[in-house]
């Protein structure tokens, strides 16, 4: 008989290793999911299951009990990991059913991303004025996450070619290594504009060789860092006052969710938030309607209930 550990590290390489090449997903996704596999391993060795054959619907659902108590998102996630090889050995051919398809999925609490009010907005991208030396850099970053929805991971990474000013367009490096092209607002191209002009050949010409191409640049001429936007984004929002209550994800949230009140279709903002699925974007149109909702509550005058 096989160990169950000779027989689920096999199968669970595999499972990775199609992860990772087929479905291309990113380095931390699959270091996440190869953490919750472990953890199933080991469940499973404790029930003496010596092979994926072996495992029932109560054994998967024994597992997901044995999760409650920790953050509700792990548990979906640890048993988005589990289904995920399960049917994966089902379409391999190595077991005869797919135990995990009874077994309802952990309850997630539903949270609404946080957008900010448009003065809010205003008032961020206000801030980044001033005297300070970094100011234009730091203008054309916010400006960049609040006018395109870029992650800031995905900001940081951009060379200056990868922008092309003249038809306002960049080209983003989104999750699993699929690119998208979107547009850039016309504030969004003035500042960036400026800080090439004005301060970007001076960080230059501190920079190393291998970031000479680098779009945001640091005070030393290095390629700024996510930790250094977050800095920056922090610095400006305490000086508008908003300090704690924004993150480079909060402008991405509020792009989506200013462009739904616009009037752009879930679709499109999909496309341009670069998600897989509308699913992950529909959690927007719930924002939306929420707002709408309070609108109406103290607006029409036949709204009041009670």
């Amino acid at each position: 008989m096989v160990a169950v550990a000779d027989d689920l590290d096999f199968r669970v390489r595999a499972h990775l290793e199609h992860l990772a090449v087929e479905r291309g997903l990113s380095i931390n996704t699959l270091s996440a999911y190869d953490r919750d596999l472990a953890r199933y391993r080991v469940f499973l060795d404790g029930l003496g299951r010596n092979s994926l054959n072996a495992v029932t619907r109560d054994d998967v659902g024994a597992f997901l009990a044995s999760l409650r108590g920790g953050a509700a998102s792990s548990a979906a996630r640890t048993m988005s990991a589990v289904r995920g090889l399960h049917r994966f050995a089902l379409a391999e051919g190595w077991v005869d059913a797919d135990v995990t398809d009874e077994v309802p999925p952990p309850q997630v609490p539903l949270r609404l991303p946080k957008a900010l009010p448009l003065a809010d907005v205003e008032r961020l991208l206000a801030a980044t004025g001033g005297g300070e030396a970094l100011a234009p850099r730091d203008r054309a970053l916010l400006e960049f996450l609040y006018g395109t929805g870029a992650r800031v991971s995905e900001a940081v990474a951009l060379d200056v070619d990868d922008v092309d000013r003249e038809d306002r367009t960049v080209i983003l490096d989104g999750k699993g290594g699929k690119q998208r092209l979107v547009p850039v607002g016309s504030y969004a191209c003035r500042a960036l504009d400026d800080y090439l002009v004005r301060l970007r050949p001076e960080l230059a010409r501190k920079a190393k060789a291998g970031n000479a191409g680098a779009l945001f640049l640091n005070a030393r001429g290095g390629r700024l860092t996510r930790q250094g936007a977050w800095t920056v984004l922090g610095a400006v929002a305490a000086r508008a006052g908003l300090a704690g209550r924004v993150s480079p994800h909060t402008l991405r949230h509020s792009f989506a969710t200013h462009l739904l009140d616009g009037g752009a279709d879930i679709r499109t903002v999909q496309e341009l938030l670069g998600h897989s699925s509308a699913t992950t974007t529909q959690i927007y149109t719930r924002v939306t309607v929420d707002r709408l909702r309070e609108v109406y509550a103290s607006s029409h005058p036949r709204a009041l209930t009670g």
